[in-house]
This record gives structure tokens, C-alpha cells and sequence, in this order.
């Protein structure tokens, strides 16, 4: 009997493969665990359907991400910061504001956890950030600290 594994199945293979099997192990154990299902015409029709439905919605998410890629490189995003009694800046400049300023002067929306900052950013002036947008597309955000 032929089974399309829909999950891994550890000494068989990988989900989305096709392979031959007993048939009491494929009808009792592999579709009844629902790990499987039997590999008529129909069910590997939908399957490579799904898959190119997948591929599609992947090649879009990494067109967009490449347009904020391109977008934020030509941007600059200016951070406010109180600055102490000596003229330095009154703790580090946070994720958080940079996120905010980055909604708040160009509408893009950025998750924190999406910023990747090497050492804290704690004086005015010009910095450079790396940005993880997934799939390994990173983006280089130039940021302004001005000292209030």
C-alpha cells in the first residue's frame, strides 16, 4: 500500500513523501494515528497544490521583506533622549523607542524582538542597527540619538 506521510514519522520519513508500506501498518497505524494518508490520485493532487500555494505565499513574504529591506536603508529615524547633568544621555536608547519612533515617523512596523543591536546605544549622534526580518534578509537601520 502506497501512504502520503503527512507528518515526520521517525524510522519511515519525512512528511510530504510518498512510500510503500504493509498494509495493516499503513491502515492501522499510519492513517489510523493520522500520520498518513492513503496515496490515491486525489490526495497527491491536493498535496502538490498545497505545496505550490506554500511556494507562492513564500516567494511574496520574500518580495515584501526585500521592499522594507530597500526602505529602511534609505531612511533615517531620529530618537529623542533626556540628557543627565553632564551631557551625556540619561540611560541607553531602548528597542522599544526605536520600534516607536520607527511607527511613528516612516509607519513601519518593526517587532523589537527584530533589532539586533551589538552593544547598547547609549550617546548621541549616528548609529547603525542590524534588523532581522526572517529568512535571513537582514536590513541595516541608521538611527539618530538627539539629546534633549
Amino acid at each position: 500500500m502506497k501512504v502520503l506521510l503527512i507528518k515526520d514519522v521517525k524510522s519511515l520519513g519525512k512528511a510530504g513523501e510518498v512510500k510503500e508500506v504493509k498494509d495493516g501498518y499503513g491502515k492501522n497505524f499510519l492513517i489510523g494515528k493520522g500520520f498518513a494518508k492513503p496515496a490515491t490520485e486525489e490526495v497527491l493532487a491536493q498535496h502538490a497544490e498545497e505545496e505550490r500555494q506554500q511556494a507562492a505565499a513564500l516567494a511574496k513574504e520574500l518580495e515584501n521583506l526585500n521592499a522594507i529591506k530597500a526602505q529602511l536603508e534609505t531612511i533615517e529615524v531620529t530618537v529623542h533622549k533626556p540628557l543627565g547633568e553632564t551631557g551625556h544621555l540619561f540611560g541607553a536608547v531602548t528597542k522599544d523607542e526605536i520600534a516607536a519612533a520607527l511607527k511613528e515617523q516612516h509607519d513601519i512596523e518593526i517587532d523589537k524582538k527584530h533589532i539586533e543591536t551589538k552593544k547598547a546605544v547609549k550617546s548621541t549622534g549616528l548609529h547603525d542597527l542590524d534588523l532581522k526580518l526572517g529568512h535571513g534578509i537582514h536590513a541595516v537601520l541608521h538611527i539618530n540619538v538627539v539629546g534633549d
